[in-house]
Formats: C-alpha cells, sequence, structure tokens
C-alpha cells in the first residue's frame, strides 16, 4: 500500500476547525469550527464553498445522515441544528441543553439523534418532527461524546466524570457502567458487532470494554496526549485513533 497524499486543502475558517464529516455523495467535506460557522467544500476546485451561519458561538460536533440527507450540528451555544447541506444553508434550531452540545450522533436509519453536554446529560431527538423523545441522566460531570449501537436498542456514552455508561434506550436507563482509571473519557464508540465498545481518555488511553462481561479485554497506550476522536472500521479489525 502506497503512502497517502494530500489531494487537497480548504482554508476559510477564522478559528480551530473542530469537527469534519463527508457528504455521502462523497463530492463534498463539510466543516464545523470555534468560529461558530459551517463551511461545505465541494470537491471540484470551480465549485466554491459555502458558510452556513446561525450558531450564536462555537461549533463543537458535526454528524452527516445519508438516510435523510440532514446534517447536525451541535454548539457552545445550547443548540442543535439540523441543516440542509445546500446553497442555500437553510437549518431548524433545537434547544437542546442547558449546557454546550459536545457530541451529536445520527442513529443508522436517520431516525434519531442523540445529543450530548455539558449539563451531564444525553438526550434524544426524533428527527423527521424534531421532538423531544427522552433525557438519559447518570453522569456526574460533562458528557463529552455518546453514540448509538448498530442495532439502535443501545447507546455509550462517555465524559470528565471518567464513567463510560451503557443505557437501554426503550426502557430510557443505564444498564451497564465502567469506571475508567484512564482517565476523563472523552470518545468512545461502538465496534460494528454491537458486543464491545471502545472508549480514548485524556491519559492517553484507548480502551476496550466487552459488554457481555462488563471487563476490560483491551488496553493501548501510544498516543503523547489525550485522545481526542477514535472510529472503528466497518470490518472489526481496525480502530483509528486521533491525539
Amino acid at each position: 500500500m502506497e503512502d497517502p497524499t494530500l489531494e487537497r486543502s480548504f482554508r476559510g475558517h477564522k478559528d480551530t476547525v473542530s469537527s469534519v464529516v463527508f457528504n455521502s455523495n462523497m463530492k463534498q467535506v463539510i466543516s464545523g469550527s470555534l468560529d461558530g460557522s459551517i463551511m461545505l467544500w465541494n470537491f471540484r476546485p470551480q465549485l466554491r464553498a459555502y458558510k452556513f451561519a446561525g450558531h450564536k458561538d462555537a461549533v463543537c460536533s458535526l454528524d452527516f445522515s445519508p438516510d435523510t440527507g440532514l446534517l447536525a450540528s451541535g454548539s457552545k451555544d445550547r443548540t442543535v441544528r439540523l441543516w440542509l447541506p445546500t446553497v442555500e444553508g437553510k437549518s431548524s434550531v433545537i434547544k437542546a441543553h442547558s449546557g454546550t452540545v459536545r457530541s451529536v450522533k445520527f442513529s443508522q436509519d436517520g431516525k434519531f439523534l442523540l445529543t450530548a453536554s455539558d449539563d451531564k446529560t444525553v438526550k434524544i431527538w426524533s428527527v423527521k418532527n424534531q421532538k423531544f423523545q427522552c433525557t438519559l441522566s447518570g453522569h456526574s460531570n460533562w458528557v463529552r461524546s455518546a453514540e448509538f449501537s448498530p442495532d439502535q436498542r443501545l447507546a455509550v456514552s462517555g465524559g470528565d466524570d471518567k464513567v463510560v455508561r451503557v443505557w437501554d434506550i426503550q426502557a430510557s436507563k443505564c444498564i451497564q457502567t465502567y469506571d475508567n482509571s484512564a482517565g476523563m473519557v472523552n470518545c468512545v464508540t461502538f465496534m460494528p458487532n454491537g458486543t464491545c465498545v471502545a472508549a480514548g481518555t485524556s491519559e492517553n488511553a484507548i480502551q476496550v470494554i466487552d459488554l457481555r462481561t462488563n471487563s476490560l479485554i483491551q488496553h493501548y497506550v501510544g498516543h503523547r496526549g489525550a485522545i481526542n476522536s477514535i472510529t472503528c472500521h466497518p470490518s472489526g479489525n481496525f480502530l483509528l485513533s486521533t491525539s
């Protein structure tokens, strides 16, 4: 396999870029920034970028739903916005939390949205009518990351209380906790088979937890700084992490 080469770079934000996602058409990439804006970049150089304005503070997280064609953004202004990633840049606002919204994630079918916040809660929303469904309460500090399981029956979350929590969505309750000795939990993700979750921590560690036994099965230390994102390859054989 050849080393990767730079295809294109995009410049336009006035502050730190906090999140990037692909449009599922693979013709655009979308970025969110601490400058409060969202930029849609076209791969074809002759097409100009689009700037979406609406948030009143830093954009912390983005997610794109290929099923609905919607883009979700979470912000320090305590709101979530749902955008149509077109030239008009139309959006609707969801007044979601009483603290910064650190994470937004669609369910795989695009019907629901999971949000995590500094108000110590995780919330679930119906995308179609943009209505609140339920609050998942239990964390004792900021919640930095949350994600649906592949079958959408469960959700996982992690935060500054150093705890990974697994939630039964239908019952709206926590069914498993894992106290993380390797620091605050900055990011969590389900493995594709849904039986394990991976967590990235402030103490430079990545941990894989088996939900069937509620036990740590893998522990990786290689980065020299806090882990800020992790994602799993669809095969389940690889984890990608940034620090």
